[in-house]
């Protein structure tokens, strides 16, 4: 699979939610080699030197119309001189970097939380048979991506911390239930580390295949800084940017 360095012009940067934007960029190579689960690394071409490149998971890729799309949250300098970037600017776009998600057949259970649930838009369209979706968020405010999921998803669930919509509680409240009602055939999760960790821990009773995208810092995506290295339950050492970021849920928790 090939990797490149690009200026991207901006197509689209547009708020979804309170302080989550959706930005298009027009970067032909990087659709067509993309896959579900990979991420891209970014930064201003004016600001090399200055600021290292930021990752952010591929929430979208379009080989037809020549597009990846990225959703990001603002957080700091950084992500803030995003948001302010406008259509025709360029933004210097590192990828397709890293291992995706295994696209299985059967029906799948997807669960995410947060800005975990991006990729998983990607992966959905991919996906032989629609998903089915779990989602949660703090309150109703948070549950803005049910709309960019259902055209993608077979059903949705939805999980709130505060009950304000669906179901009061966490992904994992719901869970149990889920897997019994809808018997998938695999499940995947990406979100917080505490969430993704309970999830495994419920599949894994259940006997069915799990992955877990990881997300840690990294300065470089190329394995060479080692910010993002972790230990598998198996006592090795492996970087999230070249052997992940997906992983089979039993080789990160225990």
């Amino acid at each position: 699979m090939k990797k490149y360095v690009i200026e991207a012009p901006v197509l689209e940067n547009v708020p979804i939610a309170d302080g989550i934007y959706r930005m298009v960029l027009h970067a032909e190579l990087l659709a067509i080699e993309a896959q579900p689960g990979q991420f891209v690394m970014v930064m201003k071409p004016d600001d090399q030197g200055t600021f290292l490149r930021r990752p952010f998971g591929i929430a979208d890729a379009d080989p037809a119309a020549g597009t990846i799309t990225i959703i990001y949250r603002l957080v700091g300098r950084g992500t803030k001189a995003f948001a302010k970037m406008k259509q025709g600017e360029l933004l210097s776009v590192e990828g397709p970097i890293g291992h995706g998600f295994t696209l299985r057949e059967g029906r799948q259970l997807l669960v995410g939380g947060g800005l975990g649930i991006a990729p998983l838009i990607f992966l959905a369209k991919s996906l032989p048979e629609k998903p089915i979706f779990l989602i949660g968020g703090r309150n109703e405010k948070e549950i803005f991506w049910k709309d960019l999921l259902a055209p993608f998803a077979e059903k949705i669930y939805v999980t709130t911390d505060d009950g304000s919509y669906g179901t009061k509680g966490f992904t994992t409240t719901l869970l149990p239930d889920v897997l019994e009602k809808e018997k998938p055939a695999g499940v995947v999760t990406c979100g917080p580390t505490i969430m993704m960790k309970g999830i495994a821990e419920l599949v894994r009773a259940s006997g069915l295949p799990c992955e877990v995208s990881l997300e840690k810092r990294m300065a470089c995506g190329i394995g060479v800084c080692l910010g993002c290295t972790f230990e598998t339950t198996a006592g090795t050492r492996k970087k999230v940017c070249v052997d992940g970021p997906v992983f089979p849920a039993e080789e990160v928790f225990a």
